[in-house]
């Protein structure tokens, strides 16, 4: 599709140009209400059953995730039952053993913190208003009454938010993270879809147009490449700064190192920003834990400055690369939007669904700047392929989901 198709549209031709000659043409009427109509079905049941979509979201997400690992256990002989079977045993015992292992702790901690934070932010306010931080507000020429009326008003804002975030967050994981929808629903949907997968995506392939199949499919691919190198690459990202943080935490003795460590790893799948969330609560724990010993609260600021250098010289360009497709900007919008939207399942399925929109995005510049609209001569055919037109540079190539 053009832009100059929309133009002859416009104009009174209600049909899209295509290089064929004698061909049955689609109006672009039709294929706005088709997929406006689409678009608002697919919504409208994601906002209905939300509160039951988490299972099979996860073991839908699963099942693409380790449909490579699949693939290439059949190519050294298994049948495609054994290795679904092999896989997710193997997945769901280190998924049971990581529980074991860290979620007493992790509980035990988030309980002692939730009990802690009021006297937490309230010896902070004290540090700040009467310690260290009298001193600078001083110099700026605030002081007193004031200052205590300020940082009191910021510090219970914010604690105001943190906790309603986590009484949104606690509420909504008993009500979705259940016991039955985590450990039984998710690997058996996780199952069938594993084992049915190429089957399914070969039946979606022949209900594919077929005057746009290579172009669909192209878009398919790009898709694909874009979802599963990000999720994989950031994915293992996230696990090794938050197991880098938590060691690093606990090593300096920082209260709740461990769970403010996991937290801020696992929120790195947004550049920046875990690490940002993880050194404000950290630098608050640690004033008040180790004030005036300022060596242990530069070992904290130390711990971020090196998980910084980590994540942005060696982790990104080595695991997620810079040509996935998904801005920093894009990617929070989305999971934002698709959050208030759809709630939690919403924040699961913004990533994919922000790779998506991404691609389409730039197959739609493409072609515009393949058209007449934009070089003001004849329109350019272009192989469909997003980047693959007049002034628009390639994207560089992305490893397969199999490499």
């Amino acid at each position: 599709m053009t832009l100059p198709g929309a133009a002859a549209y416009l104009l009174g031709t209600g049909k899209w140009p295509t290089p064929g000659k004698g061909r049955d043409f689609v109006t672009l009427k039709r294929q706005i209400n088709f997929w406006l109509i689409s678009f608002a079905l697919f919504a409208l049941f994601v906002y209905l059953f939300s509160p039951i979509l988490l299972p099979f979201v996860a073991g839908m997400a699963l099942a693409y995730l380790l449909d490579p690992v699949a693939d290439r256990l059949e190519a050294l002989g298994l049948p495609r039952l054994g290795a679904t079977i092999v896989i997710l045993v193997l997945f769901v015992l280190a998924f049971v053993l990581i529980l074991l292992l860290l979620l007493p702790i992790l509980g035990n901690q988030l309980a002692a913190f939730l009990e802690a934070f009021p006297n937490l932010i309230s010896s902070l306010q004290e540090l700040i208003t009467s310690g260290f931080g009298s001193r600078v507000f001083e110099m700026l020429g605030i002081g007193g009454n004031e200052l205590k009326a300020n940082v009191g008003s910021l510090l219970g804002e914010g604690a105001g938010w943190i906790g309603g975030l986590l009484k949104s967050v606690w509420n909504g994981g008993q009500a979705l993270l259940s016991v039955i929808s985590l450990f039984v629903v998710t690997p058996v949907v996780a199952f069938y879809l594993l084992l049915d997968w190429d089957r399914m995506v070969a039946k979606i392939d022949g209900w594919l147009p077929r005057q746009h199949r290579d172009t669909v499919r192209q878009l398919a691919h790009e898709m694909d490449l874009a979802v599963a190198g990000f999720v994989r690459g950031q994915v293992s990202v996230c696990f090794l700064l938050g197991a880098f943080y938590a060691i690093g935490l606990a090593a300096v003795g920082l209260n709740f190192g461990l769970l403010i460590g996991i937290g801020a790893g696992l929120v790195s799948f947004i550049p920046y920003v875990g690490a940002t969330l993880g050194l404000v609560v950290s630098l608050g724990v640690a004033l008040v834990q180790f004030w005036p010993d300022w060596p242990m609260v530069a070992a904290v600021l130390a711990i971020f400055a090196v998980g910084q250098f980590l994540e942005g010289n060696v982790l990104q360009p080595k695991l997620v690369g810079n040509n996935v497709g998904l801005h920093p900007v894009w990617l929070m919008f989305a999971l934002f939007a698709f959050g208030y939207l759809f709630g939690f399942v919403g924040m699961l399925i913004a990533v994919p669904a922000a790779a998506m929109i991404g691609v389409l995005i730039r197959f739609v510049l493409s072609q515009y700047m393949a058209s007449a609209l934009y070089t003001g001569e004849g329109a350019v055919m272009t192989s469909g392929v997003p980047g693959d037109a007049v002034g628009v540079l390639p994207e560089k190539k992305v490893e397969s989901r199999d490499g």
